[in-house]
């Protein structure tokens, strides 16, 4: 058995979200600094190490007209240093508006701790993977 984490990439932090064992859950773990790196990839690897994960999703920020600009190329040469696990994209676009809604309906005040927003986005990312069955 094993869970799967969801990862938003940002320039100063990045989102993490598991799954559950039964792969139906999106749940939102916490954020870390982005800088450095070799600490936030040494930390990721710890998270994924602890809770038997063997994919991992990444948020890639598409264009809207579905181009790929350099945030979304950031997003991908960062998840190329992950190298332990099956690495799967998906497009985020708008995922951080729907985070950001998704704390206010739950009266959730985000603006002194922005990384509430990218734990929520993390687990938007996750939680629109295993809503299309991938397993």
């Amino acid at each position: 058995m094993y869970k799967i984490m969801a990862l938003d990439i940002g320039t100063k932090r990045i989102g993490i979200a598991l799954s559950d064992f039964l792969l139906m859950l999106a749940n939102g773990h916490s954020y870390i600094p982005r800088v450095p790196e070799n600490i936030a990839i040494d930390t990721i690897n710890k998270i994924a190490k602890e809770n038997h994960v063997e994919k991992i999703v990444i948020g890639v920020p598409i264009n809207m007209d579905g181009t790929k600009g350099t945030q979304a190329q950031d997003c991908i040469d960062f998840s190329q240093k992950l190298r332990d696990y099956d690495i799967i994209y998906e497009d985020e676009r708008l995922t951080s508006d729907t985070a950001e809604e998704n704390l206010r309906e739950r009266k959730i005040d985000f603006r002194k701790d922005k990384g509430l927003v990218d734990i929520e986005s993390a687990r938007l990312i996750l939680e629109q993977y295993l809503a299309r069955g991938n397993k």
